[in-house]
């Protein structure tokens, strides 16, 4: 029997199961263990995506001759195309362009086009709005998978020295597993990274890295959208980055907090119920079985903890009240903190400075949650906790988080 996994793609047959390896978009292999049953988030993707496939028949079925898209320049220009034979009007929403309305070309069946001018190294994504209907590119196949609203990716390549670039440096692993949340009620998957040389088998052990996704993510955000596996083989490589695993867990407490979809940010009492649950998933679950499976150190000093958006707000929550656990503790663009800051975090003083090595916040100057990560910062002052407040350039985008683990990653697991 076939089982679904998110974003539509099939796993391979049973008998390769155990050891399978797939290409991922930076090229890594993957282990994967599927489940006997689907995802917990499978009925929020079904509809959308079979009203997808509805909409793209007529266009697949109007030319034999394939649709170049997206199409990078050597300057950095990118060409979108896409065939819509019957639209009225088509535009393209990409993270530097936003609403760039597409240009029927003439002699042609439909196929429309827009180029931009000449974009920085890095990976955008986009989609297309056709006669209001938001799609996917038809012609790529490099998505940036989400539980409410797909999206395309471009890569317009840059030197070698970029963190997130694919170069010729030993790789490490990714492993998938599957278990049964006790405390979610549902059937869901973690991923982890393990790095070039790991060992099941021998004696060293590694520090560990929890690393978290942000709201409407899944699983696998951290390395399709964000390359987390590609930066750390790349510090790795150049010695800018301890050796370390990385466990990418599903982010949700529950998951009602994402099968109504944004409206349910708003519900402040889900939203807590969200964030405490998954506090209890990671400690009570995913920590034992990753801690039992795999070769990491015992230390507290040998464990961090980051995030993005809501995964940010996940380890603040989860890093700084329990210290006891963590050493470092990063979050980037949080969202969705509790401002009641007491009640959230009741015995936080200066006295977590002897405790956590690193408290790292960042966040883009143009995102809108900047004012809020602020404040946050302000009130740690007023308790007199030690922390490192980074402002960059850019909004609310894996462009920034990005670069917040290639700056993150090295100060960690450091003596």
């Amino acid at each position: 029997m076939r089982t679904r996994v998110p974003g539509g793609r099939m796993p391979p047959s049973a008998a390769g199961r155990d050891a399978c390896r797939h290409g991922s978009p930076a090229g890594l292999p993957v282990r994967s263990l599927y489940p006997p049953g689907g995802f917990p988030y499978d009925e929020v993707t079904s509809m959308k995506n079979l009203l997808l496939a509805v909409l793209l028949l007529p266009v697949l079925s109007a030319t034999a001759q394939p649709v170049v898209s997206p199409e990078v320049q050597a300057d950095g220009r990118v060409t979108f195309r896409i065939l819509a034979p019957q639209a009225r009007e088509v535009r393209v929403d990409c993270e530097s362009l936003k609403g760039a309305p597409m240009q029927r070309e003439p002699g042609t069946n439909g196929l429309w086009s827009f180029t931009t001018p000449p974009l920085e190294p890095d990976i955008y994504f986009y989609s297309f709005n056709v006669d209001g209907v938001h799609l996917t590119d038809p012609a790529n196949a490099f998505l940036k998978y989400n539980l409410l609203d797909n999206d395309s990716l471009v890569e317009v390549r840059g030197p070698d020295s970029l963190p997130w670039q694919l170069n010729d440096v030993p790789h490490g692993e990714l492993h998938r597993h599957f278990y049964h949340s006790a405390i979610a009620g549902d059937d869901r998957d973690y991923l982890v990274y393990t790095p070039p040389g790991y060992d099941p088998t021998a004696w060293k052990r590694y520090p560990v890295l929890y690393l978290l996704h942000g709201y409407s993510d899944e699983t696998t955000a951290w390395t399709g959208s964000g390359r987390a596996n590609v930066i750390l083989d790349n510090l790795i490589a150049r010695n800018q980055a301890k050796p370390m695993i990385v466990v990418m867990p599903l982010g949700y407490g529950t998951m009602e907090v994402v099968k109504a979809g944004w409206s349910r940010v708003h519900d402040r009492a889900l939203w807590q119920r969200n964030v405490d649950k998954f506090n209890d998933a990671l400690l009570g679950e995913v920590m034992p079985q990753v801690e039992k499976t795999y070769r990491i150190a015992k230390s507290r000093a040998a464990h961090a903890i980051a995030g993005l958006s809501m995964g940010g707000t996940e380890s603040l929550v989860t890093g700084l009240n329990h210290p006891d656990k963590f050493a470092w503790v990063g979050a980037f663009s949080s969202g969705g903190l509790n401002t009641n800051y007491v009640a959230q975090f009741p015995a936080l003083n200066a006295t977590v400075n002897d405790r956590v090595r690193l408290l790292w916040i960042a966040c883009g100057r143009d995102d809108k949650l900047v004012k809020d990560n602020r404040q946050f910062c302000a009130w740690l002052d007023t308790k007199g906790v030690r922390h490192t407040w980074v402002e960059t350039p850019g909004s609310h985008s894996f462009r920034v988080w990005r670069r917040d683990l290639a700056t993150f990653a090295p100060l960690l697991f450091r003596d």
